[in-house]
């Protein structure tokens, strides 16, 4: 059975999708993909589909599965590559993706990751225990 790699660059796990997505290389990329985000600690996933041509139903929907998978332990999904066939068969089927963002390619997808990783302000996760301590001593 084909594997579909999964790279890790920088906090973000790169899935390039170059096979035929075979109903049981979609589960078996479900359950990679998991324990991989939970092994790197990955922020965020990026699903390359420009080598696929064709997208079914079982296919959009373990998309959207990956990417609520991928929610729940902590990272953002985008799938990129997307040809207007494939955009246009999943809309055909009714596939909304929800939770997923899109970008035409890999580049992009992570410009938009790394915006939407980045702290809301520059010292939101920088605790300054000095501070802290001003405000509580008598």
């Amino acid at each position: 059975m084909d594997r579909v790699p999964i790279l890790k660059i920088g906090p973000v796990l790169l899935v390039s999708i170059q096979v035929d997505m075979q109903d049981q290389v979609a589960l078996q990329l479900q359950e990679d993909l998991g324990e991989r985000i939970v092994a790197t600690g990955a922020k965020g996933v990026i699903i390359d589909i420009t080598g696929l041509d064709i997208v079914d139903s079982f296919v959009g929907r373990t998309l959207s599965t990956i990417a609520s998978i991928s929610r729940v332990l902590d990272a953002e999904t985008i799938v990129v590559g997307m040809r207007p066939a494939v955009a246009i068969t999943l809309v055909e089927l009714g596939l909304s993706l929800n939770g997923i963002r899109t970008a035409l390619n890999v580049e992009r997808g992570m410009e938009l990751l790394s915006r939407s990783t980045e702290p809301d302000s520059p010292d939101e996760f920088d605790l300054d225990l000095d501070d802290l301590s001003e405000t509580t001593s008598p």
